[in-house]
């Protein structure tokens, strides 16, 4: 979504998007488990992972939460004449469920705050989660800050 900054204002409170379902297969895992050095076996063993809880493999936490980029693409804002932003952080992040393997997610967001910090600089403050296909609960949810710069 393209947004004026004179008119960002009025989308506080407001959902601003959904993003498309993403794919969380097998070697999505397995490559990040290599990129992040985390291969316990609940994310990368799928026979000794049958053997917990969650029943089989399940998605790094972290990956989930990765994919905000991914998500944002489509279900984000972007201020009218942006020519960067940047990661800024979290409020929050809770990770309410667990991504089993070969289940999509998709990202929903909310416009919380936005913030001119300096003249063509706005922190945007988002509450995002991650929808699970065909669960209850979210894999996360998150106020996810990020600061885009007008040129």
């Amino acid at each position: 979504m393209h947004v004026k900054p004179s008119e960002v204002m009025d989308l506080i409170g407001k959902p601003i998007g959904q993003s498309d379902w993403v794919s969380v297969e097998q070697d999505r895992v397995n490559l990040f488990a290599d990129v992040t050095e985390d291969h316990q076996f609940i994310h990368v063993n799928p026979e000794a992972a049958k053997m917990t809880p969650f029943g089989g493999p399940i998605a790094h936490g972290f990956l989930s939460l990765s994919l905000l980029s991914k998500f944002s693409e489509k279900a984000g804002l972007t201020l009218e004449g942006v020519v960067m932003g940047v990661n800024y952080g979290f409020e929050k992040v809770r990770f309410l469920a667990p991504v089993k393997v070969g289940k999509k997610v998709r990202g929903n967001f909310m416009l919380k705050d936005v913030i001119e910090k300096k003249p063509g600089q706005f922190l945007i403050t988002y509450a995002v989660s991650a929808e699970i296909e065909g669960e209850e609960k979210p894999a996360f949810i998150a106020d996810w800050l990020v600061m885009q710069m007008i040129g």
